[in-house]
């Protein structure tokens, strides 16, 4: 909640997405995009998400809830959705196109970047300009809106969504999250107080 928790709220407040009856974005469906998700549900938000693992969709659908489940590369997908979401918050890290992203807001919506790939993205000024649509970035709020974002998790009964893994199964977690095989954050127990299940 402290890392991943805030890094999707603070933004998702501070640029007016977190309110009922808003339509949200969110791309990519890891540590970030699932929690981003039970932030934007739990004050009515209507949530697709953008990803590129079709095998997330029932997971997303069921479990947490989402309205629409998008393939990034699925034309035919994207083109049904476009100028339909008030804001997109992307968590990807690495290198994709945004021009689709930017197609799929509404006038006046906002693409927020908490991603950070090492290759800078290529970005087209015309759809910004035509449709007046803002794209932004943000790293993590400060402590006043860490509270803030507790206290309305606790409220709402919202938790990330961990594996919990004894130190000694460390390499095998290092290949898993080489192969986006997380659901969808590890914590490492380092006392070694819990039995493990691998």
């Amino acid at each position: 909640m402290l890392c991943a928790g805030i890094t999707v709220y603070s933004p998702m407040r501070y640029f007016g997405l977190m309110e009922p009856g808003k339509h949200l974005g969110v791309v990519g469906l890891g540590g970030l995009g699932h929690m981003a998700v039970k932030f934007a549900k739990a004050v009515g938000a209507k949530v697709t998400v953008i990803s590129t693992s079709p095998n997330k969709k029932k997971e997303a659908v069921e479990q947490l809830g989402v309205d629409e489940f998008l393939i990034s590369h699925d034309q035919e997908q994207l083109q049904a959705a476009m100028g339909t979401m008030d804001g997109i918050i992307d968590t990807v890290s690495a290198a994709h196109p945004l021009l689709h992203l930017v197609g799929l807001l509404k006038t006046n919506g906002k693409l927020i970047l908490v991603g950070a790939p090492i290759q800078p993205p290529e970005l087209p000024i015309f759809p910004l300009i035509l449709g007046r649509k803002l794209v932004a970035g943000s790293a993590i709020g400060g402590m006043k809106e860490t509270q803030e974002m507790i206290d309305f998790a606790a409220k709402h009964d919202i938790t990330a969504d961990v594996e919990v893994i004894p130190m000694d199964y460390v390499n095998t977690a290092l290949e898993r999250v080489a192969k986006a095989n997380v659901k969808y954050r590890f914590v490492i127990d380092v006392a070694n107080t819990i039995k493990s299940p691998y």
